[in-house]
């Protein structure tokens, strides 16, 4: 089962772009993040002439989150959930192929110190808790997405530059710490643990040319999971060429 994670920084933008993806590729689950389109507008037919069905959780020009899938979604699930409160579309849950598939769209913080970085760890102390009432660690379970915050600095191309930013400061470390610590696994690490692997480039001051990067972008899988990973790998080739997101892919595949 190969199942991936792209925010793709406005779907309508890349849509050529992840329709050749899709085609060349040809994962079973695609998580993506950063809409930026209401659902009324995401390309629906076009998805689906490329074999792959769609749930959607939409937001007109912000946020937005979606998970493709080669066989029909069942129990979709947009937000928190029933009496959630969150108008911010950033998290999209279903079942496919008997394995729960999260994808999330963590709020980037703006400014530590800041409301919105208060947001941010509400927000992620929100999650931790989302998956503590509702499933196991021995739950078959995918989180992926965009979790706007670098591990360690082992993720961080120059990490003495974003210390004090909000991708990398040390209490957004902490609450993504706790989420993995309820019993996910970290698959690409898993795979590459001397790290060095990035998966965001600013789009200024030739940043992707200099690799000066950092991974935002994960796929965590519960235990049971983890260990059927065979490969995780992020696709760089797609930070290239013509209006690119400023994101890459990261891919995982899984044994049966």
């Amino acid at each position: 089962m190969k199942i991936a994670t792209w925010n793709v920084n406005s779907v309508r933008a890349r849509q050529q772009r992840l329709l050749d993806w899709l085609h060349q590729v040809q994962p079973d689950v695609l998580c993506l993040q950063e809409l930026k389109t209401a659902e009324e507008s995401f390309p629906y037919d076009a998805i689906r002439e490329t074999g792959y069905h769609a749930a959607v959780f939409g937001q007109k020009t912000y946020n937005g989150v979606a998970v493709l899938s080669r066989t029909p979604p069942r129990k979709v699930e947009c937000g928190w959930g029933p009496g959630g409160d969150d108008q911010q579309a950033r998290l999209i849950g279903v079942d496919v192929d008997g394995v729960r598939v999260i994808s999330a769209y963590v709020p980037n913080g703006e400014q530590v110190g800041s409301a919105k970085y208060t947001y941010k760890l509400d927000w992620m102390g929100r999650l931790h808790s989302y998956l503590e009432s509702r499933y196991t660690p021995t739950t078959p379970l995918v989180l992926c997405g965009d979790f706007n915050v670098a591990r360690d600095d082992l993720d961080v191309a120059h990490p003495v530059r974003w210390a004090n930013s909000v991708l990398c400061y040390q209490s957004a470390r902490l609450a993504l710490g706790r989420i993995l610590e309820w019993g996910l696994v970290d698959v690409l690490r898993q795979r590459h643990p001397e790290g060095g692997i990035y998966s965001w480039w600013d789009y200024r001051m030739l940043a992707f040319p200099k690799n000066d990067g950092l991974r935002l972008d994960y796929v965590f899988a519960t235990e049971p999971l983890a260990q059927r990973c065979t490969s995780a790998e992020v696709d760089r080739e797609q930070r290239k060429g013509e209006k690119p997101s400023d994101h890459a892919p990261v891919v995982a595949l899984f044994a049966n």
